[in-house]
């Protein structure tokens, strides 16, 4: 049986990754991207203690962290089309997303 420490390192790894990108990219479908990274690092990890206790409970929240996750993409996807039709970009720094207008 595989340790659950490695599957704990693999998800802070990811998440780390997931953090960084989030922090210095500028381009607003790589934010997503990497938020959703970050969401499957908690996904593992979840995985990873379920498994460990002998539960289902961490399946049972990556299902739930699954949906919030494409509702979050489904959202930010609806604000970034209306962004990038009213400014022309999807670059987070140029964009002005603080006026936004009906």
């Amino acid at each position: 049986m595989i340790p659950i420490e490695y599957f704990l390192i693999l998800g802070a790894i990811l998440f780390v990754i997931g953090a960084y990108g989030v922090v210095t990219k500028s381009n607003a479908l790589v934010v997503l991207m990497c938020i959703e990274l970050m969401l499957n690092a908690a996904n593992i990890n979840f995985v990873a203690f379920g498994a460990f206790n002998g539960d289902v409970m961490g399946q049972a929240f990556v299902v739930m962290t699954i949906s919030v996750a494409a509702a979050e993409v489904a959202v930010g996807i609806a604000i970034l089309l209306n962004a990038y039709k009213l400014r022309k970009t999807s670059d987070l720094d140029d964009a002005e997303l603080t006026s936004m207008r009906w």
